[in-house]
């Protein structure tokens, strides 16, 4: 299920217990930005999950105290916010969980724990004045200048996707009749679905054959696929899906995607559905920000790193270390190892 008919909405998980969830989910509804959300509710509640299913106030309570996590790790939310009576024990696991994956946290004052090592901001949320934390520290004038470099390099590169395309479109067709676009489902910011575009690089119907092969899969507990002499590759060894692909010229479509906002010049690469839903909980931290065409993985090995939890910290190195400096020294280098075709598959 695609979520682009929610414009730009975002996801909000309200963790709550059942006697002030109507009231809260009512602030945030009637606040003058509750259009922006779209709102689901976590009791936490000892029977929260006999409500699971249920509405309250409108909004579906789709989790409970011990699926909480599951249910953030799993479905696109891009915040939460925990308001709990006075009463009610103080959920700190579940906080620091979310914490970790990458989630920004709205948390009533009266609750606010201090994290150290992330940031953390007061703001209103609803009647409700929060400490918001988060894992990824941008401000918004750094924000504006990641775009406009993203749309910069959009624009410079669909043009170079549209030369590319008059050229490699009837190779791609000569070896194999069919689309030369390929078009898949993948993870983006959060969790939330986007259609990714490659120029095809394999025969049609390459990804039913995805499983018979996963045997021969490079990566560690199946978490990405990567494999070498990969049959599915148009002409072989010495065919033009190995070219492309050895040159990184399948990614050049996407270059729309980042255009359109769903992706970013540089990031983590969006994961599949099948690789997203094996996820462990700390994995979702490449899900805090947009995904990109290029990261530290791609110039740290692309193929050649076969360990996923490395993969996992360099995204994570990125998230934390962030700038546009190196976002421009990412760049730079990708185009280096790009055109000498180091580690592609």
């Amino acid at each position: 299920m695609y979520h682009g008919e929610r414009g730009k909405k975002k996801s909000l998980v309200i963790v709550t217990v059942e006697t002030v969830a109507f009231v809260v989910a009512d602030n945030v509804k009637s606040s003058s930005y509750g259009g922006q959300y779209r709102l689901q509710i976590v009791l936490m509640d000892d029977n929260g999950k006999g409500k699971i299913g249920s509405r309250i106030n409108g909004v579906e309570v789709v989790a409970a105290a011990d699926t909480g996590i599951e249910y953030v790790c799993r479905q696109w939310v891009d915040e939460v916010l925990i308001a709990l009576p006075k009463e009610v024990p103080f959920p700190d696991s579940f906080y620091r969980y979310l914490i970790e994956m990458g989630v920004t946290v709205h948390l009533n004052l009266l609750k606010a724990v201090k994290i150290e090592g992330h940031k953390q901001d007061i703001k209103k949320l609803g009647e409700y004045t929060v400490l918001s934390s988060s894992f990824y520290r941008i401000t918004a004038r750094q924000s504006v200048c990641k775009r406009m470099l993203d749309i910069a390099g959009g624009i410079f590169g669909c043009l170079l996707t549209a030369v590319l395309c008059v050229i490699m479109g009837p190779l791609i067709y000569i070896q194999s009749p069919g689309p030369v676009f390929f078009s898949q489902e993948r993870i983006g910011k959060n969790g939330k679905r986007f259609k990714m575009y490659k120029f095809r690089s394999m025969y049609p119907g390459a990804e039913k054959q995805k499983n018979a092969l996963m045997e021969k899969n490079q990566v560690k507990d199946g978490m990405m696929f990567k494999i070498e002499d990969d049959p599915r590759i148009i002409g072989g060894r010495n065919g033009i899906g190995r070219f492309i692909r050895k040159y990184s010229i399948d990614e050049f479509p996407q270059f729309w995607n980042v255009l359109k906002g769903e992706m970013s010049l540089v990031g983590s690469r969006p994961p599949t559905i099948d690789e997203w839903m094996k996820y462990e909980w700390h994995h979702r931290i490449r899900l805090t920000t947009k995904p990109g065409i290029t990261g530290l993985w791609q110039i740290s090995g692309r193929s050649k790193i076969q360990d996923f939890e490395e993969v996992v910290r360099l995204d994570k190195e990125y998230i934390d270390h962030w700038s546009i400096r190196g976002d421009i020294r990412i760049i730079l280098k990708t185009i280096k190892v790009v055109i000498r075709g180091d580690g592609a598959c």
